[in-house]
């Protein structure tokens, strides 16, 4: 037997066997680990021990690969050879969900993801969003106008060297348009089979229930990680209900949950997080006994404060894939290594029960952004 598929067996009886402990082995038996062909000659060949999971029928690797940072959104600039490089050396480790949105740059992520998948473009899905005014050259104002949606659409099919987009998201929920008229839109999209699946991106569940009435929702994006877990109140109900997957952004805090980051890291102007409150001095110096608490678990674990970060989100709902991201080669093999580790239920208890005594200071979004954030 070869080690590649042996490993895939045994990633699939871990799975079942801690699913089935847990009561979730019916669950966990829709998502096996999913073999992925390689690139015709021979160059790529993905990783197939990588567990996947569905987000109502999108076929997705557990840990998606979020390409934002590669424009620069954490301060630096990256050479599009090497982000080029860094996507596909993820899809080579078994990745087979890359996240982008033609606001990122503008435009740039979605133009290095399409050159770079653009080999294996059958065997990956991509999400890119609508919902800023970036054609209008307002980049910064929401805008979810159905002549609008049309334009940002055509755009990335363009960038994205494709002719359908596997998941779109409203990157953000538009106050001024109706729920029903930008749903409208999107649902003529997929019928025209330009868009294969809708998603939204921090989008309350009222909004939820209103797209969802008019063009089913696959997928809801939102900042989850051990730090920030509103929406496991505000929204999971309400996605378990219908059915609708969720994928985490920002699932290691902004790297504050990888431990590379400590009381006295200051951040500058161009950097995402020089304003953010959660990274100010006084609430990084606040905020270190979580990433105590992290490391303790992740030495526990055998795991990488990072991995350890991904195994906390994987272990809470099956339905859940987290989006992190990188710049660097060695920091995308680390977080990869979440593997198939899943934390028992009596190991999320107890967790939970430590983290429940750290006071956490600072919220995770700056006035600005706050305010386009769906309630």
């Amino acid at each position: 037997m070869k080690r590649r598929d042996f490993l895939k067996m045994t990633s699939i009886s871990t799975l079942l066997a801690a699913g089935e402990w847990m009561g979730l082995s019916n669950v966990f038996a829709q998502f096996p680990s999913k073999s992925v062909s390689g690139y015709s000659n021979g160059s790529y060949q993905s990783d197939s021990s990588m567990e996947h999971r569905k987000l109502k029928g999108l076929d997705v690797s557990a840990i998606g690969l979020g390409c934002l940072p590669m424009v620069g959104y954490y301060g630096g600039k990256f050479d599009k050879r090497d982000m080029i490089a860094l996507i596909r050396r993820a899809y080579d480790k078994g990745v087979t969900f890359f996240d982008t949105a033609e606001v990122y740059g503008p435009y740039t992520s979605e133009e290095w993801v399409g050159e770079a998948l653009a080999p294996f473009r059958k065997e990956v899905k991509i999400a890119t969003k609508f919902g800023f005014g970036v054609e209008e050259r307002q980049p910064t104002a929401l805008n979810s106008h159905p002549d609008h949606i049309r334009r940002a659409v055509e755009g990335s099919l363009k960038r994205l060297r494709t002719d359908h987009v596997d998941l779109l998201y409203q990157h953000r929920v538009d106050p001024n348009v109706p729920m029903e008229e930008v749903a409208g839109v999107v649902k003529d999209l997929i019928q025209e089979g330009k868009v294969l699946h809708w998603g939204m991106s921090e989008a309350s569940a009222f909004s939820i229930r209103r797209a969802h009435a008019i063009c089913p929702v696959s997928v809801v994006q939102s900042e989850y990680a051990i730090w920030w877990r509103e929406p496991e109140t505000k929204i999971f109900p309400t996605l378990e209900e219908l059915g609708i997957g969720f994928v985490s952004y920002c699932p290691l805090g902004r790297a504050f949950l990888t431990g590379m980051i400590d009381e006295n890291s200051r951040f500058k102007q161009g950097d995402r997080r020089w304003n953010l409150p959660r990274f100010t001095p006084e609430a990084l110096k606040h905020n270190m006994p979580l990433v105590a608490l992290v490391r303790k678990w992740a030495q526990r674990k055998g795991l990488t404060p990072a991995q350890f970060a991904l195994v906390w989100i994987l272990s809470r709902k099956p339905w859940i894939v987290p989006i992190p991201g990188t710049t660097h080669p060695g920091h995308l093999d680390d977080f990869l290594g979440a593997g198939i580790i899943r934390l028992s239920a009596w190991e999320m208890e107890e967790f939970d029960k430590e983290y429940a005594q750290i006071d956490l200071m600072g919220h995770r979004a700056d006035p600005f952004t706050e305010s386009q954030i769906d309630k």
